[in-house]
């Protein structure tokens, strides 16, 4: 069982739902992103989705989009990233990491050396954005060095393929809850409730739903259907500007502590 498995099997167990906070890697500061992993753990994340920055972030809002910019202005690339999870891996062993990103870097790092240097570090899954389940087997190299493939689906996913979605999904599937980008305002649980609910009696893995939440009222309310909750362009936005260590993780736990409360009060 992996890493991923066994965290959504402990939350199930206990009634509760997960929490999963994106922060781009490399922003706001290099130097501290271990430190701010750290923190996010702390703060009663379940799960770290670690992005990847990648020049042209299609599904990204301005928040990420610019997080990504200042990330590769300070030379942050793959290597940074492994070596960080690897890092982060010293002092914690079980909190799931899942690199999100983009094909482009993965396929240019080469599939199979991306795919054992991601296991050495301590990498448990990959979310890559534009690479759809067709396309998929472009990522085995991922899968049979124990690397789980996060899928996405959407409002917009037809019947058929959402079938297929829930057939292959395997960590968690990620529910995008409206069709657009990273960062958007508007988010109305009304409209996705009953989508993940039929979602989540197919689907062989936990469904973890994202986009548009953004404080602890959304959070809570997503909480009332989903397997677990994804966080992240507002996470971002607070953490922007900060520079040294302990303003860095100061941001990160006030951030999520609250929305970690209404989690587990729900």
């Amino acid at each position: 069982m992996s890493r991923i498995d066994r965290r959504f099997a402990k939350l199930k167990a206990a009634g509760r739902t997960g929490l999963i906070p994106f922060v781009t890697a490399g922003d706001p500061a290099p130097g501290h992103m271990v430190a701010l992993m750290h923190a996010l753990a702390d703060a009663g994340a379940d799960l770290i989705e670690l992005g990847v920055p990648f020049s042209d972030p299609m599904a990204d809002g301005p928040v990420i989009q610019h997080a990504s910019e200042r990330a590769i202005a300070q030379g942050v690339g793959l290597k940074e990233v492994l070596g960080w999870v690897g890092e982060f891996r010293r002092r914690d062993a079980y909190t799931p990491i899942v690199l999100m990103g983009y094909l482009n870097p993965v396929e240019i790092h080469g599939y199979a050396r991306f795919a054992q240097e991601a296991v050495a570090a301590g990498v448990d899954g990959v979310l890559l954005v534009d690479c759809p389940l067709e396309e998929s087997a472009v990522l085995q190299p991922l899968r049979d060095a124990g690397l789980q493939q996060i899928l996405l689906a959407a409002p917009t996913t037809a019947p058929s393929r959402m079938a297929q979605l829930c057939g292959s999904a395997e960590g968690f599937l990620y529910y995008v809850s409206f069709a657009g980008i990273t960062g958007a305002a508007h988010l109305s649980t009304g409209d996705i409730a009953a989508r993940v609910a039929d979602i989540r009696t197919r689907a062989k893995a936990p469904v973890a739903v994202g986009f548009g939440i953004r404080d602890a009222a959304s959070a809570k309310a997503i909480a009332g259907f989903a397997d677990a909750v994804v966080i992240g362009s507002a996470l971002v936005e607070r953490l922007s500007g900060a520079t040294d260590a302990g303003e860095i993780t100061a941001r990160a736990q006030g951030f999520l502590q609250p929305i970690r409360a209404a989690l587990d009060a729900h």
